[in-house]
């Protein structure tokens, strides 16, 4: 009698080309893993993805903005290429391109074309500029995993199927926030000297361009008063000698305590946090510390953004965008200056008050935010597997 050939496990294509994007990734890993431990996954990985069971068949090259990419456009294009080769040659049951839509979308697009189920997690950002891209939505996904609920309402309006998972930070994050002193100890900081803490980005391009306004904003912080303390977490080893080296060309007799990574903990330690626009914003929204935001950008990427109008939003600061005020003043290109953001710095620093305020509020958008996301993703990404 002939045996009945055993059902191959599911396997996931799933791209990641960014830190946040390595951190989304790994816990969707995670919750998919715990759910079904066979499921096999592969793809274009980070540290986190490899260590929660992801095969590379590529490394993340995280760059940004238009003029930033070009120096990496020939790697990107090739690596592109071979991953789409990959998948088309052996179909997996779904890929699922997380965030990086300028790397993912036209893979994903190809890949669905084909008959491959595809999925994104994190909605590009087409409600708030360049929204002629969600038209690429439709030709690329089968799904969107939205990490903010006001994305599903206008994704399904422009017939992008799309479900509301929450953010996984907001689940990791406890509520109640801590003590700016009781996490010092642990960073070799004085438990009673105050503290901020600099976030200049997490790619190369993002520390080259705030690293020295930062250390000059320190240094002007300094002069001020000369009780702070300053904390640097930075992602990876390239990132820290960078930072290293801008700290000796422009503030040589500035302390920074440098960090290998351990970002939160820095944010925890600190008073108030002076960061660069993107996911840290979030990150220190959900620890409940004032932030100071800062951006700059190649000069040709501004005037392509200014030239096309391409962004539709008042902020650029996610955690304004998810207040109902701006509470993180923001310092953008001509503006990013130190006195500027010294003096932004410095207000918060001298008014509990305000400080107050802003944990309150924080805390009410972390709430809201709260719905268990790796779990909720991974039954939406479980659900689509069983339709397709």
């Amino acid at each position: 009698m002939q045996q009945r050939q055993a059902k191959r496990p599911p396997r996931i294509g799933i791209l990641a080309n960014e830190v946040s994007g390595d951190q989304l990734a790994a816990a969707l890993i995670e919750a998919l893993h715990a759910k079904h431990a066979d499921i096999e996954f592969e793809g274009m990985t980070g540290p986190l993805m490899e260590a929660a069971g992801c095969r590379s068949l590529a490394k993340m090259d995280p760059v940004m903005g238009f003029a930033e990419v070009i120096g990496h456009l020939p790697g990107l294009l090739r690596t592109r290429k071979n991953l789409l080769a990959y998948f088309l040659a052996n179909p997996p049951d779904l890929v699922l391109g997380v965030d990086a839509p300028d790397f993912n979308l036209a893979l994903e697009t190809k890949l669905k074309a084909a008959g491959v189920t595809t999925a994104h997690f994190v909605s590009p950002t087409v409600w708030a500029w360049r929204q002629g891209r969600v038209k690429k939505l439709q030709r690329a996904v089968d799904l969107m995993l939205c990490i903010f609920d006001f994305e599903v309402d206008f994704l399904l309006r422009h017939k992008v199927p799309a479900v509301y998972v929450g953010h996984p930070l907001a689940d990791q994050i406890p509520l109640e926030p801590s003590e700016p002193a009781a996490n010092r100890d642990g960073l070799g900081l004085v438990r009673e000297r105050p503290v901020v803490a600099l976030l200049p980005g997490s790619r190369m391009s993002e520390v080259s361009r705030l690293g020295p306004v930062f250390l000059q904003t320190a240094l002007w912080l300094q002069q001020q008063r000369p009780d702070l303390q300053f904390v640097a977490p930075m992602v990876n080893q390239k990132l820290k000698q960078l930072f290293q080296e801008l700290i000796e060309a422009t503030a040589p007799e500035l302390q920074v305590t440098l960090l290998n990574g351990r970002p939160r903990d820095a944010i925890r330690a600190a008073d108030v946090v002076l960061t660069a626009s993107g996911t840290a914003t979030l990150e220190t929204l959900l620890l409940k510390r004032p932030m100071v935001v800062a951006y700059r950008l190649s000069p040709l990427t501004v005037w392509l953004i200014r030239r096309f109008k391409l962004l539709k939003t008042p902020h650029v600061a996610l955690a304004n965008l998810l207040a109902d005020q701006p509470y993180a003043p923001e310092f953008i290109q001509e503006a990013c200056k130190p006195g500027a953001l010294g003096r932004a710095v410095l207000a918060f620093l001298e008014d509990a008050t305000k400080r107050a305020q802003i944990t309150r509020a924080y805390m009410e958008i972390h709430r809201n935010l709260r719905r268990d996301a790796a779990q909720a993703a991974a039954d939406a990404v479980l659900d689509l597997l069983a339709e397709n």
